[in-house]
């Protein structure tokens, strides 16, 4: 029972991070990207950066969260059949 809910716990941890890994790497690119331009165009507002990684984010969330959202509900399908045999 403890290795069936130990499998379930990492399982789900590097979902977690599999699922949080796409909106980063885009957000740090953006960070890097807008960091450059501001060090060429020598304008340095603080808010710029952080409201084209948010916007970003956003829109990679808005058009590409139900490919995320496929191994999510796989993996609560899973979780849910074997709950019967977890609580055991």
């Amino acid at each position: 029972m403890s290795e069936q809910l130990i499998f379930h716990f990492q399982s789900t941890l590097s979902l977690v991070l599999y699922m949080a890994l796409l909106p980063l790497l885009a957000a740090m690119a953006v960070g890097l990207l807008v960091g450059i331009l501001q060090a060429v165009t020598q304008v340095q507002d603080q808010s710029l950066p952080m409201t084209f990684k948010l916007l970003t984010v956003i829109l990679l969330l808005l058009f590409g969260g139900s490919l995320l959202a496929v191994p999510l509900e796989r993996e609560a399908a899973e979780i849910f059949d074997s709950f019967p045999a977890l609580t055991r």
